[in-house]
């Protein structure tokens, strides 16, 4: 079956399930495996989780309307976009490790002196532990595997929300 056929509904709940497995393979790596995550790793789980529910809703409303189907891939666009920054500057800090290892505070510090939105400018700021590699598969690190992962489930949304609908009786 080609899933480029698929109903919206289908694509959506793919979405979803896709965002959950990775979601449940990040807290595999940090019960089973033991390794922690940095403040950027949070932002991204919470970036997947947001995904993850706006794919989860539009996939069970599964609206007929064109133009409710481009807002919701429009919404789901934009949590992959917050996503693919963190995973982005994640990335880069990797790539580009500073001279002092330190992440700073915990994430639970930050939010205390400061609010979530200046917790995440405190994370776009971090370095240090958020550059160590402690995870790899075919040559790239956890974060970078978010980025292509993020890109991927946003423009998988786009596809779907715009593409046309042949008319089905009974197809969503």
């Amino acid at each position: 079956m080609n899933p480029f056929r698929w109903s919206f509904r289908a694509q959506f709940l793919l979405g979803f399930a896709i965002c959950a497995a990775l979601l449940g393979y990040a807290f595999y790596v940090q019960f089973q495996l033991g390794i922690q995550p940095c403040p950027f790793c949070i932002f991204q789980r919470i970036c997947f989780a947001a995904l993850g529910l706006v794919f989860l809703l539009a996939g069970l409303l599964s609206p007929r309307a064109a133009g409710a189907r481009k807002g919701w891939s429009l919404l789901a666009l934009l949590a992959a976009g917050f996503g693919a920054s963190y995973a982005g500057r994640h990335s880069w800090v990797q790539l580009n490790p500073p001279e002092l290892p330190s992440c700073g505070p915990g994430l639970n510090f930050i939010v205390e002196q400061h609010s979530w939105l200046g917790a995440a400018r405190q994370v776009l700021l971090a370095t240090g532990d958020c550059s160590n590699i402690d995870w790899k598969f075919l040559g790239l690190s956890m974060p970078m595997w978010c980025l292509l992962w993020f890109v991927a489930l946003g423009a998988w949304a786009l596809y779907a929300g715009w593409k046309r609908r042949e008319k089905h009786l009974f197809h969503r």
